[in-house]
């Protein structure tokens, strides 16, 4: 993960923590080709949220929007 951006995911795991999951996905391994390809990811870092129901609700490249990823997900701030 680009180092500029750590800090923003590090503080998105700690606010959602017990209410959503974080994952981190090394695209230079296996897995991570795996989903680069299932989810048509094109730019480093991409950023998806997926609602309860496993639908994308939200996409972004580059440097992550807080506000946004939380007002995808219906969460409110701490």
């Amino acid at each position: 993960m680009c180092l500029t951006v750590k800090p923003v995911v590090d503080g998105l795991e700690r606010e959602l923590a017990g209410r959503a999951q974080v994952f981190r996905v090394n695209v230079a391994e296996p897995a991570g080709q795996e989903l680069l390809s299932r989810w048509n990811l094109e730019v480093v870092p991409t950023f998806l949220v997926f609602d309860g129901t496993g639908r994308e609700v939200y996409r972004a490249t580059g440097f992550p929007d807080r506000g946004a990823i939380l007002r995808a997900l219906n969460v409110r701030s701490t």
